[in-house]
């Protein structure tokens, strides 16, 4: 959890701003995402392979 103290005389834009801040920070809202909708295991490996033959893909480009 995260949690942001209210500094004297801070209004409300800014210490919403900060909380954003920690979140973001933390991955919070990237776990949020990920968390959204349920991939069975099978689909979470095909995924994963897709990622790595992309990403070996782009390492093999020639510059």
């Amino acid at each position: 959890m995260v949690f942001i103290k209210l500094r004297d005389e801070e209004n409300i834009e800014e210490a919403l701003r900060r909380f954003k801040h920690e979140c973001e920070k933390n991955g919070i809202l990237k776990e949020i995402k990920r968390r959204e909708h349920y991939l069975s295991p099978s689909l979470k490996r095909k995924q994963k392979s897709e990622e790595m033959r992309r990403k070996l893909r782009k390492s093999r480009r020639p510059y």
